[in-house]
């Protein structure tokens, strides 16, 4: 059982990242032709972040995932330390006045992407070590609150509040799923409710994307401008596509088309057909995750799973959720799919360890 579903988990992410290849290629080539004189560029880079991903994938699954427990505390020490490294002028790289990337020559590295894998890990070993505690405050429910919340701070400060409300949802389900008294997560989340609203409303992009996600209409070529022409490419579609390679929306209309907002070039180019197997492969990966975490061997490698699971079914939904104007513009790339570097890298690793924690009972 657990081969199959290692095979089946393999296969629908192979699927995903085969048509996430071609429609990167697809959004991207003109755009990387106006601005490179090169119409590969970004496709090169993405297979080398596939090579990249597709390494560290092997390393993980190449010893007993187990060992992670070891590695939590000084993992998630590292994340911290790198968070801050990247908020000090000179080292952290600043982009559209954000501060969130490391940059390495032709490489790209943001920490948020590491840091959210190694709060998965130390949660996922604090519950396996304190489970019998979790639903107490002090020693159950407070000391990985408190890991997220020193982590989310330091996301916040670059600023990036998708990151921090994708890794709270994640913690959150992780600590229910433990036992931890629902009482506790209803409080905290109340808690959050006014400084969420502060950080949204009292930041004018933010405000502007709620405003947009609203009615875009009220500023069809400002802040509306990017929902109005993901809706254009999805509606353009129809149901089977204007044909892979011949979007308009690409065309300059539609901005981030190879990375956020891959989903609406496939709908495009690809149409409903499309769109609908893309979400078909999705919620397949979803499925098979939960039999891989239903058969975890121990306590560590159910909830570092369930961790992993939900964090990438949550990007994917929120990527779709947005790039259909169901959800505010939030950044997130679509697992597997978009070109998103570090982002795209550390899905691999995630699914290295997905493969490796199926791998029940292999280990002498």
């Amino acid at each position: 059982m657990a081969r199959n579903t290692r095979i089946n988990i393999f296969t629908v992410s192979f699927i995903l990242i085969c048509i996430g290849t071609v429609m990167i290629y697809s959004a991207s080539s003109i755009y990387a032709w106006e601005r490179y004189g090169d119409s590969f560029f970004f496709l090169k880079r993405h297979l080398s972040f596939l090579l990249i991903g597709s390494i560290l994938a092997l390393w993980v699954m190449s010893f007993d995932y187990k060992k992670f427990r070891k590695w939590a505390k000084p993992l998630m020490a590292l994340a911290l330390l790198l968070l801050v490294l990247v908020l000090i002028p000179g080292i952290g790289r600043e982009v559209s006045g954000a501060r969130r990337w490391f940059r390495f020559k032709f490489i790209s590295f943001q920490p948020s992407e590491f840091a959210s894998l190694a709060v998965i890990i130390y949660a996922a070993d604090f519950i396996a070590r304190k489970g019998d505690y979790i639903r107490t405050f002090m020693r159950g429910f407070l000391p990985p609150v408190m890991a997220l919340g020193a982590t989310a701070v330091l996301i916040l400060a670059q600023p990036d509040l998708g990151t921090v409300m994708a890794l709270a949802i994640v913690m959150f389900i992780m600590l229910w799923v433990a036992g931890a008294r629902t009482s506790y997560l209803v409080s905290m989340i109340l808690a959050s409710l006014p400084a969420l609203y502060v950080l949204i409303f009292s930041v004018p992009y933010r405000r502007a994307r709620i405003l947009a996600f609203l009615n875009p209409w009220l500023d069809p070529k400002g802040t509306g401008f990017q929902v109005i022409q993901s809706q254009v490419a999805l509606g353009s579609g129809g149901i089977f596509g204007v044909g892979l390679g011949h979007s308009k929306q690409k065309l300059f209309y539609l901005p981030a088309a190879h990375t956020d907002f891959v989903f609406s070039i496939i709908g495009e180019e690809l149409g409903l057909i499309g769109t609908i197997g893309v979400i078909i492969l999705i919620i397949a990966f979803v499925h098979q995750g939960t039999k891989l975490v239903k058969n975890a061997p121990d306590k560590f490698g159910y909830f570092l799973s369930l961790g992993l699971i939900s964090m990438i079914s949550l990007k994917a939904a929120i990527n779709i959720g947005v790039a259909c104007s169901v959800l505010p513009t939030k950044g997130l790339p679509l697992p597997f799919i978009s070109y998103g570097g570090s982002s795209f890298v550390f899905d691999m690793v995630s699914l290295g360890i997905l493969m490796n924690i199926g791998r029940t009972g292999e280990y002498p």
